[in-house]
């Protein structure tokens, strides 16, 4: 894709020369190795208990950074960091605490499986950077999968979440699909081949609209959609997220009707959740497909892009295929609108209605994101 090398350069650039550094040390504990959650936009710390999320997000960032050849203190960086969120965020039974105080002692002990999907999602990636650590993570993984098969799985397929007011939500099974897939790279185990085999099913059967093909959020222990409100929610970023990783499995598979599924994810996602005045993804649509939140989040316009370039590579059709193109550059453009801050390296998070950013600090939690479209920019540029 030709038409994306300035934009890849662009990013790459950004990426290297202000972001990286900059999350490498303000956004860094210097005594601890532990991650900062919170940024302001003048470029100052601010003080927020640590989630187990944004940790591992971060151990996976400055692994990827390493594979994207940046020649900061990637592995440094990346190891105190993993050092730390084990030693503090896991529990006696081997899975993940959310949150940890800035002293190190607990702050929550629930154990999300979302949380544990990225402790698996961190692992791999070290595993994958640092070759030698690859059996030792492996072990480590295999542990917390036996952790999470033990105390979070449920009957009748999937997990439950340890949300109180919403247990049963696709979007934890997505980052375990996305685990599994990366595990499945790294070692070839036929056990987190599996796993994500087990989620695509469990997508295909149950998270997906059997009318509109669409993804939903909330659900009943049933699997069927939740009551109300909850159970119309139709997130365009998660359209685009599902999408990028159906299609990387159906390919992985051969499994035509995945990708005919995932196909149809990108489309909703690209066309019904896009704004295109303001050139974003917006947050929500109900079941019938129609707006509803149309303030804009970052992270849907990362998932935006990566869908597009799988989509312009590897689409069934011509349609899906010039989409992708066209949705790859536009969907660059969007996110540069979030980069444009005082402090290079920073970015806002919340587009509202109006085209006016909410004036909050940047959440380290979206760096994860922000460098897995660089990574595809960039590779699909090269």
């Amino acid at each position: 894709m030709d038409e994306l090398k300035p934009l890849a350069a662009d990013l790459k650039r950004w990426l290297f020369e202000d972001a990286l550094p900059l999350w490498a040390s303000t956004g860094v504990d210097a005594a601890t190795g532990a991650f900062q959650e919170l940024i302001d936009l003048d470029g100052h710390v601010v003080p927020a208990v640590r989630r187990a999320r944004v940790q591992a997000r971060q151990v996976y960032t400055y692994a990827t950074a390493g594979a994207l050849g940046w020649d900061g203190p990637w592995r440094e960086t990346m190891e105190r960091g993993l050092a730390y969120f084990v030693a503090h965020w896991r529990r006696p039974d081997g899975l993940f605490r959310t949150k940890v105080n800035a002293d190190g002692t607990p702050a929550d002990d629930t154990a999300w499986v979302y949380d544990q999907a990225f402790a698996l999602f961190a692992f791999a990636a070290v595993a994958k950077a640092v070759p030698e650590r690859r059996d030792e993570l492996a072990r480590e993984a295999s542990a917390l999968l036996d952790a999470i098969e033990a105390n979070l799985t449920l009957p009748i397929g999937g997990f439950r979440e340890a949300d109180p007011a919403r247990p049963y939500q696709s979007n934890p099974h997505m980052h375990l699909f996305e685990a599994s897939l990366a595990w499945e790279a790294v070692t070839g185990d036929a056990r987190w081949s599996r796993m994500a085999d087990s989620i695509a099913a469990l997508c295909r059967k149950h998270f997906l609209d059997s009318r509109s093909g669409a993804l939903r959020e909330f659900f009943d222990a049933e699997w069927k959609p939740a009551p109300g409100t909850d159970g119309c929610i139709v997130e365009p970023g998660h359209q685009l997220e599902w999408a990028w990783l159906m299609q990387r499995w159906s390919l992985l598979r051969g499994d035509e009707a995945g990708s005919a599924a995932a196909e149809r994810l990108f489309e909703i996602g690209s066309v019904q959740g896009v704004d295109t005045v303001r050139n974003v993804a917006f947050n929500t649509l109900d079941d019938r497909l129609t707006p509803q939140d149309l303030s804009a989040r970052l992270w849907p316009q990362t998932e935006r892009i990566k869908a597009a370039i799988i989509m312009a590579r590897t689409g069934s059709t011509a349609w899906i295929r010039s989409q992708g193109q066209a949705q790859a550059g536009a969907g660059i453009a969007g996110l540069k609108q979030y980069l444009d801050v005082k402090t290079p390296g920073l970015w806002r998070d919340k587009l509202q209605t109006n085209g006016q950013f909410i004036e909050e600090p940047a959440p380290a939690s979206s760096f994860y994101h922000i460098i897995c479209a660089c990574a595809d920019v960039i590779a699909a540029a090269a």
